[in-house]
């Protein structure tokens, strides 16, 4: 099968989408360039569709790649044969090529493989034809100073004939249909870890059972982490009994002393060659299966995350809250750069409560504050609590910021070289007060595993999930576009086409040279050649350059279409502006050709419409309730703000202001069946919740979503 017939197939889009979509691809362009900037090519593709023409192009390369592999070991095993050569070509999966090539896979010393050295193979052979009358007589024939007796003989060959059943392909294909229709998962706790502290958060896996194929990803991803962790066994199973027999069925042919043999080796392959073999392989499709849906989980969350309100430009006032060691008090400019920085100790045991007053007022008035924004962590509540008692001279916005991978960041080398003469305590603060004004900015800094939204990242497949985040990382960027003459290292990286080095070189001509003040400047960049501005270029913003389209999305490949607008209706380009009226008046048809059409004419008006615009929402100031302060205050039926803090495919979880966070299950989001949870609720949505359930020992809280 060629990629174009296996892609069409897979995809279900036209031919040409398809066929224009790997000739870009080919030509190093990235999915947000394609589909962007390349709709009148790919038939308007969004970025979804060319992620999967991307990942099944990588699947079909996998296979055939693998085909080659293969064919060769054939040809030098001189084993290839034009029957086996086109089974081996036409395999549509990785696991039918695999049995393929299983006999004549190169193996470690075996039962098997002893009992051919050992002269045993003819009478493999013999018993498998079930044509022998006297084979007590036949076998003794084989007896050797290697095979001391008969029934080491008849021993001998049935780990041959076990062997040769294990490498036919249908009846490793029933089993495998047995296992995936009908087998089931199940947990017992180890007596001798029962009474571990640690394996209690996975009690309810000490005594489990249910269908592999129906087991819900969290769950399975959950019983493998405690059986990793040794707290449980678990154990795949199906009807032994009906396979033996089915197996029989296709092998045994007469009933005589060979079928006697014939059972016993049947019995042999399943038990220790078939079984444990497809066991496996049926749980690593499942754990594969369950890897795919947390990513794409972690994947929703990360990009809403990325995507949430930006406050803007604003001076801020972070706080790094916390208890003994204080609260880390530092003063962010309109550009985010830190101005100040001290400790204050508002909080037991020192309690200087008015003395931290005193100096977070006199702050905010010296460095014309706009915004706090506290960390969610230690001490989060108490400190929000005595800030909301200040009264401020101005009006001052008061937010509590998500801390989660703050420490990683504080710790990194993009830290460290930003912030070389601070530690670790000033770089988190800094890091809490540059997410309330762009968390987009600031989050791609962390790895992205380490910003907490997702469950099980670090039992999944580390190389799929990286793969995944980066994508979303990429896409989300993209999405916003990039101011290059503030945007951070680690920002540019993520801008389409440019990658880490080229980004660096933009700062280090940046910090040499100045701002650029036009995207024809960011030619002069070492590295960044004819390519790489093709690419990048329409996701780069130029604030307050003499070319307005320079602070848009419009790319300057269209620059001159623009040019031809303006001057067909007797305007300057500064005119079309933000003139929405004008702009409808456009009779795009007009400027249709070969190689643009209405879907990039279209998008050109929404820039002229709104260049430069942010796409995300600003940011909302939000209260907890104030009588709530630890889970020991929470009472069954009562009724509190939150936050969405997490969403899993089993509910979300919320944060109702206290160190535990609240699960919503996804049986109580709505009256109606929900099938999918970010279609009900959103990362960082401000909503109320009923309390159900509160178990304080085990630190669980049960709620609801109020409608």
């Amino acid at each position: 099968m060629q990629l174009l017939q296996y892609l069409i197939q897979q995809t279900q889009l036209s031919s040409k989408s398809i066929e224009n979509t790997i000739s870009l691809l080919n030509e190093d362009a990235t999915i947000p360039f394609i589909s962007r900037y390349r709709k009148e090519m790919t038939g308007n593709l969004d970025e979804v569709e060319i992620g999967e023409i991307v990942r099944f192009k990588e699947i079909f390369e996998a296979l055939e790649k693998r085909k080659k592999a293969i064919l060769k070991a054939l040809e030098e095993q001189n084993v290839l044969t034009s029957e086996l050569e086109q089974k081996v070509t036409t395999s549509r999966n990785l696991i039918a090529l695999e049995d393929l090539y299983l006999p004549f896979k190169k193996k470690r010393k075996t039962k098997a493989e002893t009992a051919r050295i050992q002269g045993l193979e003819p009478l493999a052979k013999m018993i498998m034809s079930q044509r022998v009358n006297n084979l007590e007589h036949t076998a003794s024939k084989y007896t050797s100073n290697e095979v001391d007796t008969i029934e080491d003989a008849l021993e001998g060959a049935r780990f041959i004939i076990a062997e040769w059943i294990n490498e036919r392909t249908d009846i490793r294909n029933n089993i495998r249909r047995e296992l995936e229709r009908h087998s089931t998962i199940s947990s017992k706790i180890i007596k001798a870890k029962a009474d571990d502290e640690k394996a209690q958060k996975f009690k309810d896996y000490f005594d489990w059972s249910e269908s592999l194929m129906r087991i819900p990803s969290h769950r399975l991803l959950a019983i493998l982490r405690a059986e990793n962790e040794g707290f449980i066994r678990v154990k795949i199973e199906i009807d032994k009994e009906r396979m033996l027999q089915k197996m029989e069925e296709k092998i045994i042919r007469s009933q005589n002393e060979c079928s006697t043999q014939l059972q016993l080796a049947i019995a042999d392959a399943y038990k220790r060659l078939l079984f444990p073999s497809l066991a496996n392989e049926a749980l690593s499709i499942a754990k594969e299966k369950a890897d795919e849906a947390a990513i794409t989980v972690f994947a929703k969350n990360l990009k809403q995350l990325l995507l949430g309100a930006p406050l803007g430009e604003k001076r801020i006032l972070a706080i790094d809250p916390g208890f003994r060691s204080g609260c880390k008090v530092v003063c962010l400019n309109g550009q985010g750069d830190l101005v100040h920085n001290e400790n204050i100790y508002p909080h037991a045991p020192q309690n200087k409560s008015i003395e931290a007053i005193h100096k977070i007022s006199s702050l905010a008035d010296a460095y014309k504050i706009e915004a706090i924004a506290i960390g969610n962590g230690t001490a989060s509540r108490e400190t929000e609590q005595l800030v909301k008692n200040i009264q401020f001279k101005n009006d001052i916005e008061i937010f509590v910021v998500s801390e989660a991978g703050a420490s990683i960041y504080s710790a990194s080398k993009i830290a460290r070289d930003e912030f070389p003469n601070y530690d670790v305590t000033v770089r988190g603060a800094v890091s809490i007060g540059r997410r309330l004004a762009d968390p987009l900015a600031e989050l791609v800094k962390i790895d992205a595993k380490s910003i907490g939204v997702g469950q099980y990242q670090h039992d999944v497949d580390q190389t799929k999930l990286k793969k995944s985040l980066d994508t979303i990382v990429e896409s989300c960027v993209n999405t916003v576009g990039v101011n290059i003459n503030t945007a951070s290292e680690s920002l540019l990286s993520y801008v389409s086409g440019i990658g880490p080095k080229i980004a660096e070189n933009i700062v280090n001509y940046r910090n040499e040279n100045g701002s650029f003040t036009s995207r024809t400047s960011i030619k002069k960049v070492p590295r960044l050649g004819g390519k790489a501005f093709e690419q990048a270029a329409g996701f780069l913003r130029i604030k307050n350059a003499k070319n307005p389209l320079d602070d848009s999305g419009v790319h300057p490949e269209s620059y001159a279409l623009v040019d031809k607008m303006a001057k067909e209706h007797k305007k300057k380009v500064s005119d079309f502006i933000g003139n929405k009226e004008f702009l409808k008046q456009i009779s795009l048809k007009n400027y249709i050709s070969e190689t643009i059409g209405l879907p990039t004419l279209e998008d050109i008006i929404k820039e002229l419409e709104k260049p430069g615009v942010d796409p995300r929402e600003k940011a909302k100031m939000f209260s907890f309730d104030q009588n709530i302060k630890t889970i020991t205050d929470l009472i069954s039926g009562q009724t509190l703000p939150g936050i969405v803090n997490n969403i899993t495919n089993f509910g979300c979880f919320v944060d109702i202001g206290i160190k535990e966070s609240g699960l919503i299950h996804v049986s109580n989001l709505s009256d109606t069946f929900v099938k999918d949870v970010n279609a009900i609720v959103s990362l960082n949505q401000q909503i109320l919740v009923k309390v159900l359930e509160v178990d304080v020992v085990r630190k669980r809280i049960q709620l609801a979503l109020v409608k």
